[in-house]
């Protein structure tokens, strides 16, 4: 049996970690361009998709296999397939920016505002926002559904309604953390007004968490819209959409595969690239 010297055991000691740094530095730029790439495709067929689009007016023959009429065939109510897949992804991405910009104008100022007038108010806000915690996203969704209250902009707004708690916390937490209560002692001992310290600089300061978890809440807002659709709340059923093309055809899933497959592969290509470019972002942060 051949045994290492102590000299040999210090060269090849330091070689272990080094090869799991390049090993792990590897890893991180193979998932980095890989996230790019799973979020580029969606991102591109939703914005370049319905400009190149062929009609997706129903009234072919429903099911009808690939050919020169139809790139990809039709689906169960009998449009055409390519279009369907190129036009559905403008609603998923629109509905989804709307309702995070909706959720963020509304939290954070409020999260400004708790952390900026005092415990009373604090704890009031705290407390009902504990109310809306407790109740979960798809009862939400099944609420609106059940009282009838069909509609893109109900939709929006219950999607951006689930998130404000979320949102008013982070703002809370970051306006309260201990760098940022120093930086603004500093402003009000130097006489600037309330609101240059408390809304502008704090404002300021939680700017990087707060385009952090917009990141993050990409994925699970994407999953809500999409089941808003499976349970008929929000869009038309006549509306080109990822997911309710999914849920239109998931009785031909063995028929015809691609009617399901190709949109819900691009939803997920969407969720899946979001999230690891924001893992690739936190270690980077970290």
């Amino acid at each position: 049996m051949t045994t290492l010297g102590p000299l040999t055991e210090l060269a090849v000691a330091p070689a272990m970690p080094r090869r799991a740094r390049l090993r792990g530095r590897t890893t991180r730029r193979v998932l980095r361009v890989l996230g790019w790439v799973l979020l580029a495709v969606p991102l591109l067929v939703a914005v370049v998709g319905p400009v190149l689009a062929p009609s997706t007016a129903p009234g072919g023959v429903p099911l009808q296999q690939p050919g020169p009429g139809h790139l990809l065939g039709t689906d169960v109510l009998g449009r055409d397939l390519l279009g369907l897949v190129l036009v559905g992804g403008t609603t998923v991405v629109s509905l989804t920016l709307a309702s995070l910009v909706l959720a963020y104008a509304v939290a954070v100022p409020i999260g400004l505002l708790v952390a900026a007038r005092g415990r009373i108010l604090e704890g009031l806000t705290i407390g009902l926002l504990d109310v809306l915690l407790a109740l979960p996203s798809l009862l939400v969704l099944m609420v609106l559904a059940a009282t009838g209250r069909n509609g893109i902009g109900w939709l929006v707004l219950a999607v951006a309604l689930v998130q404000v708690p979320y949102v008013v916390r982070l703002v809370r937490g970051a306006a309260a953390a201990p760098s940022c209560l120093a930086t603004l002692e500093a402003m009000t001992m130097g006489g600037e007004p309330w609101w240059r310290v408390r809304i502008v600089e704090t404002g300021r300061r939680v700017l990087p968490p707060v385009l952090v978890d917009a990141t993050t809440r990409v994925s699970g807002v994407v999953g809500l819209l999409s089941a808003a659709n499976f349970l008929g709340v929000g869009l038309d059923p006549a509306v080109v959409d990822w997911a309710v093309v999914v849920d239109q055809n998931m009785t031909a899933l063995f028929l015809r595969p691609s009617a399901v497959l190709l949109p819900a592969g691009l939803l997920v290509a969407l969720c899946a690239g979001t999230n690891l470019l924001v893992d690739d972002l936190l270690e980077r942060r970290a």
